[in-house]
């Protein structure tokens, strides 16, 4: 399984606002340059996280965006929901009359397992928590020699 490049920009340029727009909107020509992703594909984006709720925008010269929640309440299970859409790593037919024994079997112990242990990660994980490791990332790159 492999996430798109739509997910794995968002999740990016998400993490960026959380952490750098803690004290006001951020405008999305900064967070293009520092994620080095082009600001057409990041407007694109956040088109589609300004509809689902998850960033507001602030209009005019000093504009840019700022979350619409607290980042402890956004989930990387929504986040990636909206940006990929279904979290399911296969489809399974929902009619278990349809399926034969070996498929329920199969269902029952690979992908379903493997859809919940997903689905429970990925709602552990909450934009702070991202926010908070890259704020630590930071701390630890930063080295002073004398």
């Amino acid at each position: 399984m492999k996430m798109s490049t739509k997910c794995r920009y968002g999740l990016r340029a998400l993490t960026d606002l959380a952490y750098y727009g803690r004290a006001g909107h951020v405008p999305l020509h900064q967070i293009a340059k520092r994620q080095e992703i082009s600001l057409k594909y990041l407007e694109q984006e956040f088109a589609v996280l300004r509809k689902a709720g998850i960033v507001r925008s602030v209009k005019g010269a000093q504009g840019g965006y700022m979350l619409a929640r607290d980042p402890e309440q956004i989930t990387m299970a929504e986040l990636v929901e909206i940006l990929e859409g279904d979290l399911s790593v296969v489809d399974i037919s929902s009619d278990a009359g349809l399926l034969t024994s070996l498929r329920r079997c199969v269902n029952d112990y690979v992908w379903n397992p493997l859809n919940k242990q997903i689905a429970e990660t990925l709602n552990q994980i909450t934009l702070a928590d991202l926010a908070a490791e890259f704020d630590s990332q930071q701390q630890s790159d930063t080295m002073y020699y004398i």
